[in-house]
């Protein structure tokens, strides 16, 4: 521990506890935490347990609750909960972060975490909302700053303190899991506050907020500002058909998966009807949409700002239907996203109209009002590593609300500031054939993300990043299983699949099953 964390845990504890002694559950309701209310300390049985809001935690061991409110600025309102497992705590604290805009404890994580003998946290990052709404920003800076890294650091800090009160000694490795926002929060922890967390995993990180918002916003307009431009839902199975027809063969196996999309060269023009317009075929405005979708953000010199969507995957449940066209128009989450970070964080302007957006305008706003809060790009790594820390990150390559190759590019800056010698020491980055947005997809898409499945370090990427924190085995290939739809995993794998340290990748040997990872060594493109 270093001077700054033991005397800012003083500061915490004030009398409450003394170095290792543990205290009850309900005394720890008058542990003193810097401008920290606590609500509840509670013991709950083991059984059910009915969170304020969700649904039923099935079969959860008995744990100490306790919950409150962090108030770090006069506008802030972090509620956050810590659950301390009774008996059997493992030693170690596990973060959960959180989906979208926050606005909720992330309840079923925790009941995970503690059901495996973690103590674990969180927070709904200091407003409560649906996490597609943004309303709670307009007028709150200071809850953006909340939302943007406060609430999550400072929760980490007010959970570490009841550790040490609950259990009379601190967590020995200190673990944060998340995806989606939940990764921006994971990578935000690794740049700012290094000292929070032993090992980060990071899943489809969005991490560069305001450029894969202003994204969403213009690829609302491609699709949206001209009603002939707008694709509904049901051509996408064309769409994917043709370009699984294209690329299927780039990677040496045809398996209707892309193991590499960014190979593909898949043209959306020979989708364009040569006669009357059918779901297996696309008008001119509809070729130009899907072009500008697969082209990322680009300026109004057509200069690269952010990637595109990857082929493949358009068809798939959890795609490019909720994310990119909706059932309607106007109805997708691309279109949520995009239009409440600017009417509610960028312009605080609920009337700010998508159909009239300039891209270079509406960029250099986003990123003057909110890049320093928001985003999470910072490449210098070099304290998290100095302390020891291990981040790994996962994205799935057909993940329709954050462009997979986003990931490669933060990865790729890393290695540009700290030298990829460094970096292969304390950072890897998997890329998952197939998968939708942190899970699902027609790829292999389990291998034991958000702390579920713990077990074998081959197929569980939170247990091999364990391995590497405590034991220093670095994580080579991670195998991950494809499982029949309704089957019981135990007998039900449809396939499996190593994933591979990037830049290396899947290659078939050429002989033996293409659903059997033994099939596939790990190689350099």
């Amino acid at each position: 521990m270093t001077n700054r964390t033991a005397g800012f845990l003083l500061v915490l504890l004030g009398t409450a506890a003394l170095p290792g002694v543990a205290a009850t559950c309900e005394s720890l309701s008058k542990t003193g935490l810097a401008h920290t209310t606590l609500t509840t300390a509670e013991t709950v049985p083991a059984g059910d347990f009915k969170p304020p809001v969700g649904q039923p935690i099935k079969n959860v061991p008995a744990f100490c609750r306790v919950a409150g409110v962090i108030k770090p600025s006069s506008d802030s309102d972090i509620q956050f909960e810590v659950w301390l497992p009774a008996s059997g705590w493992n030693g170690k604290y596990l973060g959960i972060g959180n989906g979208g805009y926050g606005g909720v404890i992330s309840f079923g994580g925790m009941g995970t975490a503690v059901s495996q003998g973690y103590a674990t946290a969180s927070t709904d990052t200091g407003h409560t909302a649906e996490n597609t709404d943004a309303r709670w920003a307009l007028g709150h800076p200071e809850k953006v700053v909340d939302f943007g890294y406060r609430a999550i650091h400072e929760t980490a800090e007010r959970a570490k303190a009841l550790m040490k009160a609950f259990y009379g000694e601190m967590p020995r490795k200190s673990y944060f899991d998340s995806c989606s926002n939940g990764g921006r929060q994971a990578l935000m922890e690794a740049q700012r506050f290094p000292a929070d967390y032993d090992g980060i995993i990071a899943g489809a990180p969005a991490n560069y907020w305001t450029r894969l918002l202003t994204g969403a916003a213009s690829g609302v307009r491609a699709t949206l500002a001209e009603p002939a431009s707008y694709i509904p839902s049901s051509k996408l199975e064309a769409i994917q058909k043709a370009v699984i027809a294209a690329c299927d063969s780039t990677d040496g196996v045809q398996d209707k998966l892309l193991q590499d999309p960014a190979r593909c060269r898949f043209d959306p023009a020979t989708l364009l009807c040569s006669g009357a317009e059918t779901d297996s075929c696309l008008t001119q405005p509809q070729v130009s949409a899907l072009q500008s979708l697969y082209a990322g953000l680009r300026s109004n010199k057509g200069e690269r700002l952010f990637p595109g969507l990857a082929p493949g995957g358009e068809a798939e449940p959890g795609g490019w239907t909720p994310w990119i066209t909706g059932t309607e128009r106007e109805k997708s989450l691309m279109f949520a996203f995009g239009t409440q970070f600017f009417k509610n964080i960028v312009y605080q302007d609920p009337n700010w109209d998508y159909h009239k957006l300039d891209v270079d305008r509406e960029l250099a706003a986003a990123e003057s009002k909110a890049g320093k809060v928001l985003n999470a790009t910072d490449p210098n790594l070099r304290s998290f590593r100095e302390r020891g820390g291990k981040l790994i990150l996962y994205h799935g390559w057909s993940d329709a609300a954050i462009p997979a190759q986003n990931a490669i590019d933060y990865y790729n800056s890393v290695v540009s500031k700290l030298g990829e010698k460094n970096v292969n020491g304390f950072v890897r980055l998997y890329m998952v054939p197939g998968m939708q947005h942190c899970g699902g997809g027609s790829g292999p898409n389990s291998f034991g993300q958000m702390a579920a499945g713990k077990g074998d370090p081959q197929h569980d990427i939170s247990s091999a990043l364990e391995l590497w924190v405590e034991k220093g085995v670095a994580p080579e290939q991670i195998i991950a299983t494809r499982y029949r739809k309704g089957a019981d995993p135990a007998s039900g794998i449809e396939r499996t699949r190593p994933l591979c340290p990037f830049p290396q990748t899947a290659v078939w040997d050429g002989t033996g099953s293409i659903d059997d990872a033994a099939s596939f060594s790990c190689r350099m493109p």
